[in-house]
């Protein structure tokens, strides 16, 4: 109740006159309470290094929280991809052409695709050689090794540095497009900026009511025009609002099927274009939502849409639910195109920034 009268600052009274403020507030009105101003108190230097020490505790527990969550939910894509090659090295024990067959079938079968298997293989035979190594085992950190690479190969990063900054989200239906721009918006909002969704997906029965429940949850605004109309029209839009507002970011929604697939190409070319000249060209992200499950399909929405938009990067969904996660590895080194977020839940707070390094930590744990 007393909260608001104590906030930590510049000490200006005994313990008797806060004991006498209270027993005052007590017999107070709520109305002639919201009058009172704030009474500071500085907080002891002690006191300061404990709300630090508790501050970075947090955070850690927090990474290390989702680092779990990340081999947990990465559970089915390991047992296709680290279980099998744990259990080629163990039954075949020594190096040889055989081993390395054996193991470019295993990432072949695991959605890595072929193309990117046999690279990983050639890079495998090259360091095993230079380095000496006789075990087989020991090729399990080398191949972390590789797979780090790959993955830092490309840009991961986000760049926002304009303001407003926009992200334009793209992907077909289906996807979990709605779900990460509602998990996007609640990310950064909880970095403290102030973000607005725009709900450019003008075409798809309730996606606009759908984004309003996900624009709720995470505590942001949403600019939204009437079903069916113009998409271009809802960002442009949506940009006004946020230099009016001073807002951070604009995360726009967009369209994942209209009538053919060529009008849905040109329509996010438009918005794009929209986007540039109301941002002055500022770089934004695009950003490419894809499913895990949907294995090397996933390949080929990228091409598709890489035609229309020019994308910065990709959010991978639903890696908690598949086996098929191996097709991070060709879609950063074959596509060119680097990941920015993955989705390993259905929490709010499942969706993060992607970290090669911890992706290989838990595909490849060190110990198992």
């Amino acid at each position: 109740m007393f909260e608001k009268f104590f906030k930590k600052k510049q000490p200006e009274q005994s313990i008797k006159d806060m004991e006498k403020l209270v027993e005052t507030v007590v017999a107070l009105s709520e109305e002639e309470q919201e009058e009172i101003p704030a009474v500071e108190i500085a907080a002891s230097p002690e006191e300061s290094e404990a709300d630090e020490k508790a501050s970075a505790t947090t955070i850690e527990v927090e990474k290390k929280g989702f680092f779990a969550r990340l081999k947990e939910g990465l559970g089915k894509t390991r047992t296709a991809i680290s279980d099998k090659v744990d259990a080629i090295f163990l039954s075949l024990g020594k190096i040889d052409e055989d081993l390395y067959e054996e193991l470019e079938e295993a990432l072949i079968m695991s959605d890595i695709g072929a193309d990117t298997s046999a690279y990983i293989i050639s890079l495998l035979k090259e360091r095993a050689k230079d380095r000496g190594i006789n075990e087989a085992i020991a090729l399990k950190g080398v191949l972390r090794e590789i797979v780090e690479e790959i993955l830092s190969s490309q840009d991961t990063e986000v760049h926002l540095d304009a303001a407003p900054s926009v992200i334009m989200v793209i992907g077909v239906n289906g996807v979990g497009k709605t779900t990460s721009i509602g998990k996007l918006a609640h990310y950064y909002k909880s970095q403290g900026k102030k973000v607005i969704l725009a709900a450019g997906d003008t075409f798809r029965a309730a996606a606009i009511d759908q984004l309003e429940i996900w624009a709720e949850r995470a505590g942001v605004e949403i600019v939204k025009h009437q079903e069916g109309s113009d998409p271009s029209a809802v960002v442009f839009d949506s940009l006004q609002a946020a230099k009016a507002r001073n807002a951070d970011i604009v995360i726009c929604d967009t369209a994942g099927r209209l009538h053919n697939k060529k009008n849905l190409m040109e329509e996010l070319k438009k918005t794009a274009r929209v986007v540039e000249r109301e941002t002055g060209g500022k770089k934004g992200e695009v950003l490419l939502v894809l499913d895990a499950s949907t294995g090397q399909n996933a390949l080929v929405q990228t091409r598709e849409f890489a035609q229309a938009a020019g994308i910065t990067g990709v959010i991978l969904t639903k890696l908690d639910g598949t086996a098929k996660g191996g097709v991070i590895l060709p879609l950063s080194r074959e596509q060119g195109i680097g990941v920015k977020f993955i989705g390993v839940g259905e929490q709010i707070d499942d969706l993060r920034p992607f970290d090669p390094h911890e992706f290989a930590e838990a595909l490849f744990p060190a110990e198992q």
